[in-house]
């Protein structure tokens, strides 16, 4: 659905684009610009609408709608909740898992981290552990008075 939506909204856009630019002004020539024309009326004489001017006004209709229709399908496909926080918070009714507390690695050490691989080719990837340097903690600042 989101895909046909996509490729009408593309039509349109180009379609509107080449509409506009096909026009001609109201005032196209240099005494139009200095208040020259020929009419009583502020902006010139007003025809009947022309082909132009209704293929205009069509498209650029369909413009908004199909700009609508693909945002609310855009918020209606996703969710409030990124992934990333999704996978870290626990299932509701279940307890968090305590990480167990070991010893503070020295400083210019490494700490190993698991981290969860993309998606490639369709598939998820699997986990690495990757070692991360660890830099000393800063010093605590003296209070002042």
């Amino acid at each position: 659905m989101v895909i046909l939506v996509t490729i009408i909204h593309i039509v349109v856009c180009l379609i509107l684009v080449v509409v506009v630019l096909l026009q001609s002004g109201k005032a196209a020539d240099l005494a139009g610009a200095f208040g020259g024309m020929g009419s009583q009326t502020v902006f010139g004489p007003r025809g009947s609408a022309t082909v132009l001017s209704k293929a205009t006004t069509i498209s650029a209709v369909l413009f908004m709608l199909t700009s609508l229709t693909l945002s609310i399908l855009a918020t209606r496909g996703g969710s409030g909740t990124p992934d990333l926080i999704r996978k870290t918070l626990p299932a509701t009714g279940q307890k968090a898992p305590v990480p167990a507390q070991s010893q503070a690695p020295a400083p210019g050490g490494t700490v190993p981290i698991t981290v969860q691989g993309g998606v490639e080719g369709g598939k998820q990837s699997a986990p690495q552990t990757i070692p991360v340097p660890v830099s000393p903690a800063p010093a605590p600042q003296p209070e002042q008075k």
